[in-house]
């Protein structure tokens, strides 16, 4: 194995190529681009990627390691989805190979499917997928030289997790992101919102707390019209109110599903860490926060030491 890594996170919308060091986890290059894997057809990603990164493969002895929705039946080829509780080993066990391009590798997913008695949590029914977020609740975790925590990614599709002595034992999704943007821009609460405006804590905190109010989200949403009509909220103040409305009953919902956390490892860009930040820390938990890129190197490099242990 090279000395050095490539680190691709290659999502619906973006594809973001890291040049690492593999001994120290060092950034020593990157790449971006808008290329998400809803933009290319499935032959084409092998072509793209190597267009990406061919200069730093080193004829083919650096190793690819690719995680997101990459490795989705929609994506460049799909990789597994693994039943919890899974480990980083268990992810190095069963990484897929890229076709059509040598030493590259995705990285699997985890899900859960209608859990029963034989687990270890009590959300019996539950049914839910993840793809990229996993390495990154590793990655924080390790980068906290934490073993054990409860993690949020917030994005999209926000995902909570609860990892135990290195193991993921729990996690669950929230709509957030994807539910934000419809409102904003397909509803006529949203109608005010459709221009960018900078956040607004003190809105966004009114939105926090009216969702707690008579008539729970689904009320506090068609709020931001009313109150836009005739309790002063000014336009440029809706998308922070709605944005507070949704991430404050995120938060609500998941402390109902972790009634005792006090603390949790927040994972993300930084645009989403101030709202969120404001949401958690009204509520009574500390944050400790890890950019959604130092998450995914720590925790990609991680997995590609063990891969590499598992094929010596």
């Amino acid at each position: 194995m090279s000395d050095q890594l490539i680190i691709i996170d290659w999502g619906t919308s973006n594809f973001r190529a890291f040049l690492v060091d593999a001994a120290s986890g060092e950034c020593l290059d990157s790449r971006r681009a808008e290329s998400g894997i809803r933009a290319l057809e499935s032959a084409e990603f092998p072509h793209y990627c190597r267009k990406q990164v061919d200069d730093w493969r080193d004829g083919g002895r650096v190793p690819v390691y690719l995680a997101g929705m990459v490795g989705a039946k929609r994506g460049w080829h799909e990789a597994p989805q693994l039943e919890l509780p899974v480990d980083l080993a268990t992810l190095a066990e069963h990484v897929v190979a890229a076709p059509g391009l040598d030493n590259a590798w995705l990285v699997p997913g985890v899900k859960i499917v209608a859990p029963d008695s034989k687990h270890d949590h009590d959300d019996t029914g539950l049914v839910d997928v993840m793809r990229g977020e996993e390495v990154q609740i590793f990655g924080a975790l390790a980068q906290a030289g934490n073993e054990s925590g409860v993690c949020c990614v917030p994005g999209t599709h926000s995902k909570w997790a609860r990892v135990e002595q290195g193991q993921l034992k729990h996690f669950v999704t929230a709509m957030t992101g994807e539910l934000y943007h419809a409102v904003r821009f397909h509803t006529l609460p949203g109608e005010p919102a459709r221009e960018e405006a900078d956040f607004n804590e003190a809105t966004f905190r009114l939105g926090c707390e009216r969702v707690m109010g008579d008539g729970g989200v689904l009320h506090a949403l068609f709020e931001a019209r009313s109150r836009h009509l005739y309790a002063g909220l000014a336009a440029e103040q809706v998308g922070s109110f709605l944005s507070g409305v949704l991430i404050g009953e995120e938060v609500r919902a998941m402390q109902k599903r972790y009634p005792e956390l006090a603390s949790l490892h927040l994972i993300g860009a930084e645009r989403l860490q101030q709202p969120y930040r404001v949401a958690l820390e009204a509520a009574g938990i500390s944050v400790q926060f890890c950019g959604s890129d130092a998450a995914t190197l720590e925790g990609v490099r991680a997995l590609a030491l063990q891969h590499k242990r598992n094929t010596h």
